[in-house]
């Protein structure tokens, strides 16, 4: 391709106003699907009431959740439409209402259930980013923009609180789900390890197989001091043979002897022996059923979350995760045969991007969270001081509202991450372009890392190899190359599924769907 022939393809791919494409892709994926699949989620908020004797329960039950464009509230009492620039000058946030709907139920085992209270009612303010579907500006054109006080080049993509300018940093993270192998380097080569960051629903937990000096696998996750043995946590969870837990570990003959080597090892044989021994390890100390419900509720609950699925069996479930643990085995044992190299963490397969619209959606949750805790509060309040229980009288729309601003304003996020959200550097057009299209690593500017500072083969037509902010922050701190696009449409594990199943692959469990940087083409 000659050289005008380049620059055509160029004029006319950013004539599409793609710089900010990713953030405006992904919040607005949020407003029009993640926001009412983290209400789903949620589903109900439970009281307390009922738990005396002679009380019905009551619960609230959540339905759709709908947002306006943003909206502003004047002295007298009257709801006026909000333009950024107007939010700039007042010092105000460019914010809509969320509404949900709420329904009060009451009943019990013998009782039918009755709505005491339904309606859609105001929950809180959401901060809008500007350029997005809700923006007041959307669809606008330039002399409309420019009457209203906007610049028609502006690119958008951040959001406006308290008048100030907020910008969401792309957080680049590790692939979440996924079996990563790797040498144990702080006691040299002889210790390998499998992990996996198992997420589901905003909760994250590390798992991790180790297979030690004498060649006996050990399994930590969370919850649990220290770590299990493997083969008493396979059989915990299901699997009680030992010729099954060797066949799901793998037929080769050298594998195999390792896996002898563990079952000689074993000191439980059968799976109830095997939570008899994790429940004196999680609740020492107390009564033997409390031992063994904490057992059964941890390895539920924080063990590989991810493969959790609506509607399946607890017991198909903690066969999966037997399996899922078999797998990991199996990466311990060809790494140490020397069959698989160690996975490469800064290799961008085994790395995923959190996009505007991600980072919202965990901050969404927890404020839900703390908006149920409020209102669960509030009903039974109401309901110790004989008070008609409404959906209007125990929502407080300030809760969510500030669980929501907040962290933008300050860039203190859920997770303990800081930083997340920047003043939009304003020094140039550039210097905005260059900022909108950021991304940042969570690993600490204090520590060498050197490896994951060198620019990366994989990096090529995804990051810009030059520019990179000197110092503590070189290598850390990156920008997208200029023709980068994020991948979409590959959220929907359900569909990714059905596709896989459609191919004919058997045993799929918890498979994420994830945003991904995919080079751009020449």
């Amino acid at each position: 391709m000659d050289r005008e022939s380049r620059r055509a393809v160029s004029r006319e791919y950013f004539s599409q106003e793609r710089l900010a494409e990713h953030h405006f892709r992904s919040f607005n994926n949020f407003l029009n699907r993640g926001m009412q699949d983290v209400v789903d989620e949620k589903e109900t908020i439970g009281t307390d009431i009922g738990d005396k004797e002679g009380q019905e329960p009551v619960w609230v039950e959540l339905g759709n959740v709908r947002i306006l464009t943003p909206r502003v509230r004047e002295a007298d009492g009257s709801e006026e439409l909000l333009y950024p620039q107007e939010a700039r000058l007042r010092n105000i946030t460019y914010a809509a209402p969320v509404f949900m709907e709420m329904s009060i139920v009451r009943g019990g085992e013998e009782e039918p259930e009755e709505v005491v209270d339904q309606t859609e009612t105001k929950v809180g303010r959401m901060p809008i980013m500007v350029g997005s579907n809700k923006c007041n500006i959307d669809g606008f054109s330039d002399e409309e923009l420019v009457d209203i006080g906007e610049d028609p080049v502006d690119p958008g993509g951040y959001f406006i609180v308290n008048g100030s300018e907020r910008v969401l940093m792309t957080s680049e993270d590790l692939a979440p789900n996924k079996i990563l192998a790797e040498h144990d380097t702080k006691y040299g080569d002889d210790i390998q390890v499998a992990k996996t960051f198992s997420q589901r629903r905003g909760y994250r937990a590390l798992v991790l197989c180790e297979r030690n000096r004498e060649g006996i696998l050990e399994v930590s996750f969370p919850s649990v001091s220290g770590s299990v043995p493997f083969v008493t946590l396979v059989r915990a969870l299901g699997l009680e043979s030992d010729e099954e837990i060797v066949h799901r570990v793998s037929e080769d003959p050298e594998i195999v002897k390792f896996m002898l080597e563990n079952l000689e090892e074993a000191d439980v044989q059968t799976e109830e022996e095997a939570i008899e021994t994790l429940g004196k390890r999680v609740a020492s100390g107390q009564g033997k059923n409390y031992q063994l419900k904490r057992a059964n509720y941890v390895i539920d609950r924080y063990l590989l979350p991810h493969l959790h699925e609506e509607g399946v069996e607890d017991e198909d479930v903690r066969i999966n995760k037997a399996y899922y643990l078999c797998r990991m085995a199996e990466a311990c044992f060809e790494l140490a045969l020397g069959r698989r190299d160690s996975d490469d963490k800064d290799h961008y397969s085994n790395k995923r991007l959190k996009v505007s619209g991600d980072l919202m959606k965990d901050l969404f949750r927890t404020a839900l969270n703390k908006l149920s805790r409020d209102v669960k509060y509030q009903l039974e309040r109401a309901n110790m001081r004989n008070r008609d229980l409404s959906v209007n009288t125990v929502v407080r729309s300030d809760v969510l509202t500030e669980r929501l601003e907040h962290p933008i304003a300050t860039g203190n996020w859920v997770g303990g991450r800081s930083g997340v959200s920047q003043l939009v550097d304003r020094t140039d057009y550039m210097g905005v372009l260059s900022h909108l299209r950021r991304l940042r690593s969570p690993l600490s500017r204090s520590q060498p890392h050197f490896d994951a500072r060198d620019l990366h083969a994989t990096q090529w037509g995804r990051i810009c190899p030059s520019e990179t902010p000197e110092g503590p922050n070189c290598g850390l701190v990156k920008n997208f190359a200029q023709a980068m696009e994020l991948s979409q449409h590959v959220d929907d594990e359900r569909e990714l599924k059905r596709e896989l199943d459609d191919m004919g692959v058997e045993g799929i469990p918890g498979i994420e769907g994830v945003e991904r940087a995919t080079p751009a083409d020449d």
